[in-house]
C-alpha cells in the first residue's frame, strides 16, 4: 500500500494511445453527426402562432351642433301713397274752321273767329298789381322797373403794356443821364434800351436793361428810375403800365 501512494504508477495499469485516439474519434463523429442533424431537421421546426393586431378603433366625431334660429327682420312699413287730386284743366277751345278745304262749297260765308287752325287752351291769368296798387296789369312786377345804376369798372392791378390802344402817358419830369468820364475818355457812345414799370401815380418803380452798352448801363437806369409820368386812366381808374424808354448817349461833336 506504501507503495502505490509513494509511486502512483506502480500497480496501475498503462493505457494504450490507441484507447485515446479511438475515444477522441468517437466523439467527434458523434458531435458531426448532431450538427449535421440539426441543419437537415429545418423542415420539423414548429410554425409560430399567428399574431393577433389590436387595431384600435375611434369613436366618430359627435354631429355638428343644430344652426342657429333665423331671426325675423322687423318689418319696415311701407310708405302711404299719397294720391294727388286731379286738378281740373280748362276745357279747350274748338275751332270752328278747319285747317283743310271744305270738300263741298258751303251755302254761306262764315265770319272767322280767330281761333282757325286747331285746338287752343285759354292762357292761365295770375292775379296781380302793379306796385300793390289797383289797376296795374296782371303778373307786372311788383314795385316796378327802377333804373339801376351800371356796375362798377373791374380794378387792375396787373400794369398794362403800353402799345396799340394804349397810349403811352406824356413825361413830366425828365433827368438826364450822367456821362461817365471814362467813356468820354474813350469817346464812346451808344444808346440803352430799358423796360420801365411805371405805378398808379406814375413814378418810375423798376428799369431793366433789353439793350446793352456795357458802362453806359448804369447811368441810363439811374436817371429813368428818376422820372415821372401822368397817371394813366382806364375806365376812369389810375393803372399802372410798362413801357420801352431809349436812352441815348452822344458826345455832341
Amino acid at each position: 500500500m506504501f507503495d502505490t501512494i509513494v509511486n502512483p504508477t506502480s500497480g496501475v495499469p498503462r493505457q494504450r494511445w490507441t484507447t485515446t485516439a479511438l475515444s477522441a474519434g468517437g466523439h467527434a463523429v458523434v458531435i458531426v453527426a448532431l450538427v449535421v442533424s440539426t441543419i437537415y431537421a429545418a423542415d420539423v421546426l414548429p410554425v409560430p402562432h399567428d399574431v393577433i393586431t389590436f387595431v384600435s378603433v375611434a369613436p366618430p366625431p359627435p354631429p355638428p351642433p343644430p344652426p342657429a334660429p333665423a331671426v325675423a327682420e322687423p318689418e319696415v312699413p311701407k310708405p302711404a301713397v299719397v294720391r294727388k287730386r286731379a286738378v281740373s284743366q280748362p276745357a279747350p277751345v274748338i275751332a270752328k274752321a278747319p285747317i283743310a278745304a271744305p270738300v263741298e262749297a258751303p251755302d254761306a260765308i262764315a265770319p272767322e273767329t280767330g281761333l282757325e287752325g286747331g285746338e287752343f287752351t285759354a292762357p292761365a291769368i295770375e292775379p296781380g298789381f302793379e306796385r300793390g296798387v289797383a289797376g296795374g296789369v296782371a303778373g307786372g312786377i311788383i314795385g316796378g322797373f327802377e333804373a339801376l345804376p351800371p356796375p362798377p369798372p373791374p380794378v387792375r392791378t396787373a400794369p398794362v403794356r403800353v402799345g396799340g390802344e394804349v397810349s403811352a402817358p406824356k413825361l413830366a419830369y425828365r433827368v438826364e443821364p450822367e456821362y461817365p468820364a471814362i467813356a468820354v475818355n474813350a469817346m464812346m457812345e451808344g444808346t440803352v434800351i430799358l423796360e420801365a414799370t411805371v405805378d398808379k401815380s406814375g413814378a418810375v418803380k423798376d428799369a431793366r436793361v433789353l439793350r446793352s452798352r456795357g458802362i453806359l448801363d448804369e447811368p441810363a437806369v439811374r436817371a429813368v428810375e428818376q422820372w415821372r409820368y401822368e397817371p394813366l386812366l382806364l375806365n376812369g381808374q389810375p393803372t399802372p403800365f410798362i413801357l420801352t424808354v431809349t436812352v441815348s448817349f452822344s458826345l455832341g461833336r
